[in-house]
């Protein structure tokens, strides 16, 4: 018997797709810096780790599907501090991003439906996006990876179009969209009648400026703002899998919980060791913002030194992307880890090309995870030009 076709046809993912690899490299005795995923290696708040050990004293009944009142509350006092005021049944305690948006697309999008999403995109939208049976219609970035021309967005918008999904700031390339360009944007949305689902995951990692505004202080977006949020990232909780959905659409509420309430509920003790961190964010998270900045700084430095690639400084989330002098980035990738080492250490470096929805593009560039300190990350980089070098020379 074979799976479905669905399953079958689901994009594998590019961030994890080289780790059979990675993990024979590793039997082989060779160091890896694992470059290809955004998993920080700072302490999440002291507050979370106490909620965890404190976790057995918990009676483990079923959460309500919505989340947790005093989690919820949390999720209230966080908007708050970044300007959004929201009721309480305007927010829905999610199992992560993934399952936000996932909820998001099925609920907001019928099949065959278009989603709008500026490119590059984090690569699993593609995943989320087949599973939903809704159309990616990729707009191209603006030069610099600056945020799209509203012009460009509005050229692709048709009958089939239903949401704009967009990344603030982005994942993988750091763009920031600002008030002016989401209120431009959201203009359009309101005009053409379509959702904008805002995935502000990385609100807060914003180096040169304040944190991203958020789609739902927009003026006049009401019904049509539906924002994916994660503490993941800036807790630095991957492992948890703790995110929200907020809306001040009612019906799009109210259909997003009979969704969710197929999956019954999001994990009582996971919802409450991130509800202190939440309620009182600060300063934890701007000294982690600090940090991805100098991390950032020293990724871009060392690239520029290599020969050959070109990169530019993200201006938010933890990433730097790079044009390689190859012609095929994964195909470089995987050399990396089957066939390279200098003096022991290799890097694992994830392709660019899943982050693209326009056949070809992205073939030449990679992503870079800046989720180690500086002089790791340094270290890493001129690995990868080691490899660079020795790649030119071959046979590949």
């Amino acid at each position: 018997m074979r799976a479905s076709r669905r399953g079958e046809d689901l994009p594998a993912s590019p961030i994890r797709r080289l780790i059979p690899l990675a993990e024979e490299a590793k039997r082989r005795g060779v160091r890896i810096h694992h470059l290809n995923i955004g998993q920080p290696d700072l302490d999440p708040p002291p507050g979370v780790l106490a909620a965890l050990r404190e976790a057995h004293r918990e009676r483990l009944a079923y959460a309500p599907t919505r989340g947790l009142p005093a989690v919820l509350d949390a999720w209230r006092a966080y908007y708050r501090e970044h300007g959004v005021e929201l009721a309480a049944e305007e927010i829905m305690v999610t199992a992560g991003a993934s399952e936000a948006l996932t909820l998001a697309l099925r609920t907001v999008c019928d099949a065959g439906d278009d989603v709008l999403v500026p490119e590059p995109f984090y690569a699993p939208y593609k995943g989320l996006a087949a599973v939903a049976d809704v159309r990616l219609v990729p707009v191209p970035l603006g030069p610099g990876f600056a945020p799209p021309a509203v012009a460009d967005v509005a050229a692709r918008v048709t009958p089939r179009t239903r949401a704009l999904l967009l990344s603030n700031p982005n994942n993988p390339t750091g763009t920031v969209y600002g008030r002016d360009d989401l209120a431009a944007l959201g203009a359009l949305a309101v005009e053409r009648g379509f959702f904008v689902l805002a995935d502000e995951t990385y609100r807060e990692i914003v180096f040169d400026g304040p944190p991203a505004p958020s789609a739902l202080a927009v003026p006049g977006l009401e019904e049509h703002a539906v924002v994916i949020d994660s503490v993941s990232k800036r807790f630095n909780v991957c492992g948890l899998r703790m995110g929200a959905l907020a809306t001040r659409n009612r019906e799009v509420m109210e259909a997003l919980l009979r969704l969710a309430e197929l999956r019954l509920a999001v994990s009582v003790v996971d919802q409450l060791a991130i509800a202190g961190a939440l309620a009182a964010s600060r300063p934890y998270v701007d000294t982690v913002v600090a940090e991805f900045g100098r991390r950032c700084d020293a990724v871009a430095a060392a690239l520029a030194r290599l020969p050959g690639v070109e990169c530019h400084r993200p201006a938010g989330a933890f990433y730097v992307v790079a044009r390689l002098p190859v012609a095929d980035a994964e195909r470089f990738a995987a050399w990396l880890l089957g066939d390279f080492a200098l003096d022991g250490e290799t890097a694992m470096l994830t392709p660019m090309a899943d982050f693209y929805a326009t056949p070809g593009r992205g073939r030449d560039e990679v992503r870079i995870a800046c989720v180690f300190d500086a002089a790791t990350l340094t270290r890493a980089v001129e690995v990868v030009g080691a490899g660079l070098a020795a790649y030119a020379g071959s046979t590949n």
